[in-house]
Formats: C-alpha cells, sequence, structure tokens
C-alpha cells in the first residue's frame, strides 16, 4: 500500500529530525521531564506549617495569655515573639523576621468577662496569601472552641451531657473530600501537568514549523514530502508528535503522581480513555496554530505567556461559573480546558468516562476540527512542494 509506505517514510523522516534537533528536544523532552519534577518538589510539603508569627497583647490577662498559647500550639503557627507595641512588630514584619501579626485589644479579657463581643485583630504579610490562610486558620479554630469553653460556664451547676449538648447542639466533622490535606500541591500540580503536554508540545512543534517555512521561503524543497499528498504528510508528521507524547503522558500522568504522593484514583481504561483524545487534540491543535510561525524563534514569544491565562481560564483556580462568557468561550479553543477539568475528576475524584462525558466529547471534536485545519495548514504551506 503505497499510501502507508509514503506515511512511514514522513514518520521516520520526521522522527529523526525531532531527536536530532536540540531546540525540539528541549521542549519536547527535556521540558516535560524536569519541570514537573522541579514544581512538585517545591510545593511537595503540600501545606505551610509553622508560619512565623508576633503577638502584642494589651491585655495582659490569663485570657489573652491562654488565646494566645494554643494559636502557637496549633500545627501552622508558631509564635516567635511578644511585642511592646504595634510599631516593633510591624518592622519585625518589615524585616520578614515575622509574617502575620495577632493583636490583642487592652479590653479584651474585661470584655469577655461582662459579656460582651469581643475582638482579636490578625494582621498579616499578604505577599503570601497561604500564611494569611494558615494563621487565620488557627486562629479562627482557637476562638471557637474557647467559646464553646465560655459558654458552657454560663450555665453553672449543669451536667456534663448538658454542658457537651450546648457547646455542640448540632454534631458536625469536617472531612475534606479528594484534597484531604487541603494542599496546595494536590490541588494545581495535575492542572499543570495537563497544561505542560500542550504547551510544550505547541512550542516544539511551532520551532519545527518555523524552520520549515524559513527553508520553503528560501527554495529548499523537503526531500521525505515530494510525491506525497497533503493526508499522507499530515499523518505522518502528527504520528511522530503522537507517538513522543504518549510516553510523556504515561510519566506525567502515571509517574509523577507517584513519585510525589499526589492524589492517583484512576482507574487506567478511564484514564487512556481520556489521554487518547486529549493528546490528539493537541497535537493537531499544535499543527494548525503553527500556521502562524514564521521562523524558530517568533513562536516561543508569541505562545510562552500564554500558560498561566489559560491555567485560570480553564476554571480550575476560579469557579468556571464566574468567568464572563466571552473569556469562558475563548478558553473552550484550547484542548487544555478540557483536558485539565476531566484529568483532575478522573484521577482525584474517581471518575468515570460517563462522569466526563462533556469534555471526552469536547475533546473529540477538537480532533476532528483541528485535524481538518491541520490538513489546510500543510497544504497551503508546502503548495507546490507536494505531488513534486
Amino acid at each position: 500500500m503505497k499510501w502507508l509506505r509514503n506515511t512511514i517514510e514522513v514518520w521516520a523522516y520526521e522522527m529523526k529530525c525531532a531527536l536530532l534537533d536540540e531546540g525540539v528536544i528541549v521542549f519536547f523532552v527535556i521540558v516535560p521531564l524536569l519541570y514537573p519534577l522541579l514544581y512538585a518538589y517545591l510545593y511537595s510539603h503540600e501545606s505551610v506549617r509553622e508560619v512565623p508569627t508576633v503577638v502584642v497583647d494589651n491585655s495582659h490577662s490569663q485570657l489573652s495569655r491562654e488565646f494566645t498559647r494554643r494559636v502557637d500550639a496549633s500545627a501552622d503557627v508558631q509564635i516567635i515573639s511578644h511585642c511592646q507595641d504595634m510599631e516593633e512588630a510591624q518592622q519585625m514584619i518589615h524585616r520578614r523576621d515575622a509574617y502575620c501579626l495577632i493583636y490583642i485589644p487592652k479590653d479584651f479579657a474585661k470584655d469577655v468577662a461582662e459579656h460582651r463581643q469581643t475582638t482579636v485583630e490578625l494582621y498579616s504579610d499578604m505577599s503570601g496569601l497561604l500564611y494569611y490562610k494558615a494563621v487565620l486558620s488557627s486562629c479562627t479554630e482557637v476562638s471557637l472552641d474557647m467559646n464553646k469553653e465560655l459558654k458552657a460556664q454560663m450555665i453553672p451547676g449543669a451536667t456534663e451531657e448538658q454542658i457537651s449538648v450546648f457547646q455542640y447542639p448540632i454534631e458536625y466533622k469536617y472531612v475534606p473530600m479528594f484534597n484531604t490535606q487541603s494542599g496546595f500541591a494536590t490541588f494545581i500540580i495535575p492542572a499543570v501537568l495537563m497544561m505542560i503536554i500542550q504547551q510544550t508540545m505547541v512550542l516544539g512543534v511551532g520551532m519545527m514549523a518555523g524552520e520549515e517555512r524559513e527553508k520553503v521561503r528560501k527554495g529548499i524543497a523537503e526531500p521525505h514530502i515530494i510525491g506525497k499528498n497533503p493526508v499522507e504528510v499530515l499523518m505522518g508528521k502528527s504520528t511522530v508528535i503522537f507517538t513522543i507524547y504518549v510516553i510523556i503522558a504515561v510519566y506525567l500522568a502515571c509517574i509523577v503522581p507517584v513519585l510525589f504522593n499526589l492524589v492517583h484514583i484512576w482507574r487506567w481504561q478511564t484514564l487512556l480513555a481520556f489521554m487518547v483524545p486529549y493528546i490528539a487534540a493537541c497535537t493537531f491543535f499544535s499543527i494548525s496554530i503553527s500556521s502562524i510561525a514564521h521562523d524558530r524563534e517568533s513562536f516561543i514569544i508569541m505562545f510562552v505567556f500564554i500558560s498561566i491565562p489559560l491555567l485560570f481560564a480553564s476554571g480550575i483556580s476560579w469557579p468556571a461559573s464566574n468567568i464572563p462568557i466571552f473569556w469562558k468561550g475563548f478558553s473552550w479553543l484550547f484542548p487544555s480546558t478540557f483536558g485539565i477539568n476531566g484529568f483532575v475528576r478522573i484521577t482525584e475524584m474517581g471518575a468515570t468516562l460517563e462522569d466526563v462525558q462533556h469534555e471526552l466529547n469536547a475533546l473529540w471534536i477538537q480532533t476532528i476540527a483541528y485535524l481538518g485545519i491541520s490538513y489546510l495548514v500543510y497544504k497551503r504551506t508546502y503548495g507546490k512542494q507536494l505531488w513534486a
């Protein structure tokens, strides 16, 4: 079969070129292999612990000292100093000796004793939102526990059962699902892994396309495509990309989560059925968008900065229902939007194919649409070189 021979010939030549091109190897192999390791390692501790915190206690009461002691005993906060005034505490935060400040007012114990509501003020260096979250959560939990104890003191002579009912009129248990530690790595890294597949593929294919267009402008004919039709060239080139990224996807989706003990409760049949259309959609999307690459370097400059906006637009870090309809529609042009949401639900929530049917259908639609665009791109790019 001539078409199969031609396709294999294009595949073999393109695979050889990809493996010998240092720039392409960086995007196709080195970045997908090393970047997830670096990113996962940086956030391997999942949560911020022992945030350095200073206290300004103007109450100087037993109750204020008990509040401070309990906050310091929590896993997320470390009280490193008791300052005399706010100015001293602010200077420590400016020097980055501490990141948060707890201020207890003078009338703290007096207000409680007289059954008036009191306050504890929290100030934080907002350059690190996780510091603020950790200290705020600890202070909130301590204040709730002390509130229950103070309320129990208001019913003298009550039995332990009455006190328990008064403290906990509705018993509840907080059990976070899937991300049990509320860890940052478990939250963000699965989305980043899918984004890496799309972005590195786009940059690598764009670099290859830019070089090919430079040769076309110089009238240099590609020997491996002469005498072949656009379908054979497209299938040969796209299969090279697909082959490389099947291996990369196994590493990203199966090995990295295990290495860093991230949540991975997927079933291999479900993951395989989802990743195939995602890699295919990314492949033809990369080829389609590479039509704007006029040389090797320009495409990197145009596309490298779009990763973070696409991550936000996917709805993984901000509710999709609150994203403006224009940006939501814009995000649907990219396979990463559906790939991220489907992958997170499959790997971290144990979703089945039926649960991600919307994302799966969208990826197959993108695969077909970008396949047609890719055909037109190759037919236009090479012109007379085809069928020569």
